[in-house]
């Protein structure tokens, strides 16, 4: 036998020996154990995949579903056919993006994600309608499945229901509107009656030199005028607080001197102070500083500031108020007091909206804790910081303003803010036009005692009939009137004087907020004046009209 045929031969036996040999017992034993291993993991895998909370599905290159879960049945409300290419990439009934415009098959996020068109698609929301017309909200999670060489082949959707949650968001914000609707209106509700009970003080301060001189009557003015105040600043500040929840604060910017602003705070808070004997001191610098701001909302840090230290100073206390250039660009007020003092552990949440110090004061004096997170807010709004320093309970505190100022720029000196003094308005004709009788009728009085000849009517048609029988120069009109609304009213008015000259329309309203100043602007009032009005705000009005009817004459 050859050497080849030997190898063959021996090679043959082998082949026959591997083949035709009994396996020993331990080899088949050990392949059962795999079988069954693989079997159990199937097992495992599949109830996992089937009971899980979360619905998943994959599909092929082409969209077509190869396995899907449980889950993703229930939330479809279907049961698609795997392998059936007439119906590829999700087995809901109808797709839509979340805001509600219907969203093509192709365009799906598993499409995209199988096309290439997106890596991968990570949260995405998509509505989902299914065969009985209801639609659910879900949060959409797709990654692609490649082959060795980095072929798309397919790919996996996990996806799960968030329609509860967004029914909740939805209900949280319509508990936001709907909260801030009630402050707003709150604030109108109660700021009409405020408006005549100031005009009264108004009138009673003007009249009492034709009156015997009276102590007592000069106090009463006095509690008369600070509490009315007072309730002024506590609905402005529920006012803000809305605007601050909504994130809706407008802030109106120009070039201010700050002095001027601080000077008409301090003297908005005089009465305050003055009243419980705390000595007030104020420190200005010599050389005016100009910041881009809003000259009122400015005049509110500070002002509420100076308030919150007198609230929470004892009577005889004292408060410091210093103004200072730190550094090139930025200013430094300063409010200081040697009243109750904040304790270590309520320094973090000082600025928080609502929060009460606790005090070794009586708990009255606590207000609605609005103010200090308004002065925070509005001191960011400027580009600017607040902080706040303590040594504990009964040992002051020291509030610490940081704004930016204007530098290397010539400015003029800005308009101020009140009424400027020795300034007085030409008499005008004024139609008065509010539904409230009482807030009509002591407006009208006030100005009457200015030297101005006034009218008033109390509805929306009666006011329009008005302004052609009467021919005024100023028509202070409220917005919310039977009949015809305050702004219906301006619009008839200025068609009835469209080749005459129309009256100047002033909005005198409860409602303050930033779209019913925006609506009034829109409407084509002069001005918009919130109950109860300020009576230098409303002299700087009377002058700038007298000047505007002077310019008409001349």
């Amino acid at each position: 036998m050859g050497e080849s045929d030997r190898f063959g031969f021996v090679s043959e036996l082998r082949k026959r020996v591997s083949t035709s040999a009994p396996k020993p017992q331990w080899a088949s034993d050990r392949a059962h154990h795999r079988q069954e291993a693989l079997h159990h993991s199937e097992e495992r895998y599949r109830t996992l995949f089937d009971l899980g909370p979360v619905a998943v599905y994959s599909c092929d290159g082409s969209g077509v579903f190869q396995e899907y879960n449980r889950r993703a049945v229930e939330l479809w409300g279907r049961e698609p056919a795997l392998g059936d290419t007439d119906e590829r990439f999700c087995g809901s009934f109808k797709l839509f993006c979340p805001d509600g415009s219907f969203m093509p098959r192709d365009a799906c996020p598993m499409a995209e994600v199988i096309s290439g068109a997106i890596a991968e698609a990570r949260d995405v929301e998509v509505q989902i309608e299914r065969p009985d017309g209801s639609r659910i909200t879900v949060v959409v999670n797709v990654r692609p499945l490649k082959n060795e060489r980095g072929d798309i082949t397919g790919a996996i959707n996990c996806f799960y229901d968030i329609t509860a949650r967004k029914a909740a968001e939805d209900a949280l914000r319509d508990s936001d509107r709907r909260k801030n609707e009630f402050l707003a209106t709150l604030a109108h509700e109660l700021r009409t009656p405020l408006a005549p009970i100031r005009n009264s003080v108004e009138v009673l301060w003007k009249t009492r030199s034709t009156e015997p001189s009276s102590d007592a009557f000069d106090t009463a003015m006095e509690v008369l005028n600070r509490q009315v105040g007072q309730m002024v600043r506590l609905v402005d500040d529920l006012m803000d607080a809305g605007r601050i929840s909504s994130g809706k604060m407008v802030m109106r910017m120009e070039r201010v001197e700050l002095s001027s602003v601080v000077y008409h705070a301090v003297e908005s808070v005089r009465v305050m102070s003055d009243a419980l004997a705390q000595d007030l001191a104020v420190t200005l610098p010599e050389t005016p500083l100009y910041l881009n701001a809003d000259p009122a909302r400015l005049a509110q840090i500070v002002g509420n500031l100076l308030s919150n230290a007198s609230k929470f100073t004892e009577r005889g206390g004292k408060i410091w108020l210093t103004v200072e250039r730190a550094e090139e660009s930025e200013v430094v007020i300063r409010v200081r007091d040697t009243g109750a003092g904040i304790a270590a552990d309520q320094l973090p949440r000082i600025f928080d909206l609502f929060t009460q110090v606790d005090t070794e004061l009586d708990r009255s004096t606590g207000g609605l804790g609005i103010g200090l997170t308004l002065v925070r807010t509005l001191v960011q709004m400027h580009g600017g910081t607040v902080e706040v320093n303590s040594a504990g309970l009964a040992r002051g505190s020291e509030f610490i303003v940081r704004l930016p100022i204007i530098v290397d720029m010539l400015v003029q000196e800005s308009t101020p803010i009140a009424r400027r003094p020795g300034v007085t308005a030409v008499p005008l004709r004024v139609l008065v036009v509010d539904d409230n009788v009482d807030a009509a009728d002591m407006l009208a009085t006030l100005l009457r005692i200015e030297g101005h000849e006034t009218h008033t009517v109390h509805d929306g048609v009666e006011a329009v009939e008005a302004t052609v029988k009467i021919r005024p120069q100023l028509v202070l009109l409220d917005i919310g009137l039977p009949r015809l609304s305050g702004y219906e009213v301006a619009r008839l008015i200025r068609e009835r004087h469209a080749h005459t000259a129309c009256p100047v329309l002033v909005a005198v309203t409860g409602w303050g907020q930033d779209e019913d100043h925006r609506r009034s602007e829109d409407a084509g009032f002069y001005a918009h004046l919130v109950k109860p009005v300020n009576e230098g705000i409303l002299g700087e009005l009377l002058c700038s009209v007298g000047e505007r009817v002077q310019q008409m004459r001349g």
